[in-house]
């Protein structure tokens, strides 16, 4: 059982150690372009993982930024009247359905949680658009705490390259938890991101995960 454990635990280091070879010139996912503008602005990261929800990045990060370009802090958003905020978020999926929630978060952040972006995923999730994806993504790149982040590329590829059988994001969170370092979690979401985005080959990681030369 032990060794059993000791390769899992190595095969899976093997493949992160390969997706960041192969990653290292692909463009960085929405998220970490974010910080790297922003810094770790919790406010900022929440409202940018909410307007990548069923969008790519290459429209939800740009929007982003004509957004935060108006409003950065929550009393300075409730400032932008929804059609403002449609205008300048458009054209990322749901754009006033995802209006209506910036608004209603930068109000439960200033009423309930004092002006700041909670810490906890319960509190997370209690903000309107926020689901478990989105909380995970705000826990690991705006505090820094180990979250898995689950999003569809993340479940797709460690499908197919069997590190797991799940049907469910939620599912594969959990086996992710099991399987994957806690120093990996957060981590393993930008890699997987940036091979599916570009549409990396999953035969290498198979065979990776397989133990094959």
């Amino acid at each position: 059982m032990k060794e059993s454990s000791h390769k899992t635990r190595k095969r899976i280091s093997n493949i992160i150690r390969f997706l960041r070879t192969e990653t290292r010139h692909m463009e960085r996912p929405a998220a970490t372009k974010i910080v790297e503008k922003y810094g770790q602005s919790p406010y900022l990261i929440l409202i940018s993982c909410l307007l990548s929800l069923r969008t790519r990045d290459t429209v939800s990060y740009p929007a982003s930024v004509r957004l935060f370009a108006r409003a950065k802090t929550p009393r300075a958003m409730l400032k932008l009247s929804p059609k403002t905020i449609e205008k300048l978020i458009y054209p990322v999926g749901f754009y006033r359905t995802k209006a209506r929630s910036i608004l209603s978060i930068s109000e439960d952040i200033l009423n309930r949680f004092k002006g700041k972006v909670p810490q906890s995923k319960e509190d997370l999730l209690s903000f309107k658009g926020v689901g478990l994806k989105t909380a995970n993504l705000v826990l690991s790149e705006a505090f820094g705490i180990p979250a898995i982040c689950v999003d569809t590329h993340v479940h797709r590829i460690s499908n197919q390259i069997g590190l797991v059988k799940t049907k469910t994001p939620e599912q594969t969170e959990k086996k992710l938890m099991e399987l994957l370092p806690k120093r990996y979690w957060s981590e393993f979401n930008s890699l997987l991101v940036m091979w599916g985005q570009n549409k990396g080959p999953i035969a290498p990681l198979r065979s990776i995960w397989q133990g094959k030369p």
